[in-house]
């Protein structure tokens, strides 16, 4: 996980003949060149996204906080994803998540609401009525579990969830920014947290996650309100799989991966795509 001695030169180039990486770590950035230069590190957005897609993109949008609170998905971030989807030929670009305190506030004072519709995303409420149950073929414990219909229905998911403390799992990440597509009743989850959280998102993997650690919350997660918990580390993770990006991301906390539960519990089923032990990781400094 060191960084590698071209950093110091600069930027590293990407080379025509260099094997697509697992997983791209981009620092030293703003939101949207954070995402633009690691998209370039895969071969552009067109490595994920189609012509005519319909896509969704899956911020963290649980919490009625502004967005220096690290407490969301920066809104930055998301409406630049949803340029470059776009861009790229996408058909249409939702924007949506199951939130925790009030929708309309947490949409208006996150401001993704207002950044990726300008962006051009169609930024939908979560309604009851669009869950649709689940049949879960590597569950442990559950065997079905509701989710949202737009999310099923999409060619392609974009997971954006920012980086953070929580109370319950140590820390939340891909996998868990994923129980924002998830209907039923949250505390049904929490009992048996890591085998039930597995055996739901095994099920519903995203076409590619990325991770926002622009800023990232330190303590007091998920919803933070103190800004001394956040720390401004001007990072992106991303990877077309979420147990790799989240394995890696656990770095920023200083802390081994197998101490986060659901992650251990996804590597032990062989949920993820890669072997995490040899990682094929690309480090840019900008």
């Amino acid at each position: 996980m060191g960084l590698s001695p071209l950093l110091s030169k600069g930027i590293i180039k990407v080379l025509d003949n260099e094997p697509v990486p697992d997983v791209v770590w981009v620092e030293s950035g703003e939101p949207a060149e954070l995402v633009n230069r690691a998209a370039e590190a895969f071969g552009g957005m067109g490595r994920f996204i189609s012509k005519g897609d319909v896509v969704v993109v899956k911020p963290n949008i649980g919490w009625d906080r502004i967005p220096e609170s690290a407490a969301n998905t920066n809104p930055d971030l998301v409406a630049q994803i949803v340029r470059l989807c776009l861009d790229t030929g996408a058909k249409r670009v939702k924007v949506f998540d199951r939130t925790t305190n009030n929708p309309l506030r947490c949409y208006r004072n996150s401001q993704i609401e207002t950044k990726a519709e300008a962006a051009g995303a169609k930024v939908l409420q979560v309604r009851d009525h669009r869950f649709k149950s689940v049949t879960l073929r590597q569950g442990s414990v559950l065997k079905e579990w509701p989710i949202y219909r737009d999310y099923l229905e999409a060619d392609k998911v974009i997971n954006v969830p920012v980086a953070k403390h929580h109370s319950m799992c140590n820390v939340t990440l891909g996998l868990k920014n994923l129980m924002g597509v998830m209907g039923g009743p949250r505390g049904e989850i929490h009992n048996g947290f890591d085998t039930k959280l597995v055996d739901i998102t095994s099920e519903i993997l995203p076409t590619l996650t990325i991770i926002d650690a622009y800023r990232i919350m330190t303590g007091n997660g998920p919803s933070g309100g103190s800004m001394s918990d956040v720390d401004k580390r001007r990072t992106l993770i991303m990877s077309p799989c979420t147990v790799t990006a989240d394995y890696v991301s656990a770095s920023l906390f200083k802390i081994e991966p197998d101490r986060v539960g659901y992650i251990r519990e996804a590597v032990s089923r062989g949920v993820n795509r890669y072997d995490v032990s040899n990682l094929n990781i690309k480090k840019i400094s900008l």
